[in-house]
């Protein structure tokens, strides 16, 4: 019919199927997002959030982003329950990415969006490795054992084929072992240690220390990250303010938008405990070579990204490619036609 409109539905299970869980795909999809978005070629507006409980920070925001050389239209609908593990034994985070194309605004797909999501998280941490991290670094240390870790640990993999040690730290020990079982499966090259829930144990003298939690505390101490260590900071407030103190270099990915949250960095800098002038730069700056990354093997690097949602709609179309070319996924009836042409509208209209 002529005003018939498809789109296509993609599950987790298609993306995972069809290869959608690249590292290497996703950094250079975010890699390029950040060199577009720095040309302007990325309509990019203020995302919509909803709180529904400022304690616990339960909400559902609405994230858009236009690329106007890929001629797609996308959003993600994330929420993030905090008190889901706990409350209901279910996980915190969920998202649904829609795709539509600009050239005449119909929608391309409808897909899940907590793998993208968590992707990018891992993929936005590993590019920023590939240029601050030590040379060759052989081991990763972990506060926090969920999704966001264990994606954390296969972008670092992926560019790092020398991390040949891993330890995690958990609320509960069978946190850990859930982790260590998991990625164990994956990377049998690795060495796992379980920190049975002593955090410093997890991270002393690592050589990339991550931070993935939803704790709202100052976990990590500066005297645990060592000389040479890189630091991604995923979560909110995570580690003490010595930890940002001691670095030589902080980066974020956009640092006008992570002063604004409620960050570790956001919280030292209304605290006047940051200046705009205390961070090195954006990671934006150094992927164009505008800024140096690490200089030397003593250097105490910190990372925090906090979410750029054009990255995520960006992986999204990468992940829609690849799915599209796999043959996966349903094709979804929009409309057959418009509202007034269907033959039986006067039986179906309410009066």
């Amino acid at each position: 019919m002529k005003h018939k409109l498809t789109a296509k539905y993609f599950s987790q299970e298609d993306l995972l199927k069809s290869g959608c869980l690249d590292l290497k795909m996703a950094i250079k999809a975010a890699e390029e997002a950040l060199l577009e978005h720095s040309d302007g070629e990325v309509l990019f507006p203020d995302k919509i959030v909803q709180i529904f409980n400022h304690d616990t920070q339960e909400r559902i925001n609405c994230l858009p982003a236009t690329f106007f050389k890929e001629k797609i239209c996308g959003m993600k609908w994330v929420s993030v329950f905090p008190p889901n593990p706990a409350r209901h034994g279910l996980q915190n985070l969920s998202a649904v990415m829609i795709l539509s194309e600009i050239e005449k605004g119909f929608p391309l797909c409808f897909m899940e969006g907590t793998l993208c999501s968590n992707v990018r998280v891992g993929a936005m941490g590993a590019l920023a490795a590939k240029h601050l991290a030590k040379k060759d670094p052989k081991s990763i240390g972990f506060i926090g054992s969920g999704e966001q870790a264990k994606m954390h640990l296969i972008a670092m993999k992926t560019i790092f084929s020398t991390i040949e040690e891993c330890r995690v730290a958990a609320k509960e020990d069978v946190e850990e072992e859930a982790f260590i079982y998991e990625m164990k499966a994956i990377f049998p090259d690795i060495t796992f240690q379980a920190a049975q829930t002593e955090l410093e144990r997890s991270v002393d003298g690592a050589d990339i220390v991550v931070t993935a939690t939803s704790v709202q505390a100052p976990l990590l101490k500066a005297d645990w990250v060592k000389p040479g260590a890189f630091y991604s900071h995923i979560g909110g407030w995570e580690d003490e303010y010595a930890v940002a103190k001691q670095s030589d270099k902080i980066v974020c990915d956009d640092w006008e938008t992570v002063k604004h949250r409620t960050q570790t960095l956001s919280r030292m800098y209304k605290d006047g405990e940051l200046k705009d002038d205390d961070i090195y730069c954006n990671l934006i700056d150094i992927v164009r070579g505008e800024k140096k990354g690490r200089e030397s093997e003593d250097e105490r690097v910190y990372f925090n990204a906090v979410g750029l949602a054009y990255v995520d709609v960006a992986i999204a179309i990468a992940m829609y490619n690849r799915a599209l070319e796999s043959g996966v996924g349903q094709d979804l009836t929009i409309q057959d036609c418009m509202i007034f042409q269907h033959e039986e509208i006067k039986d179906w209209i309410r009066l």
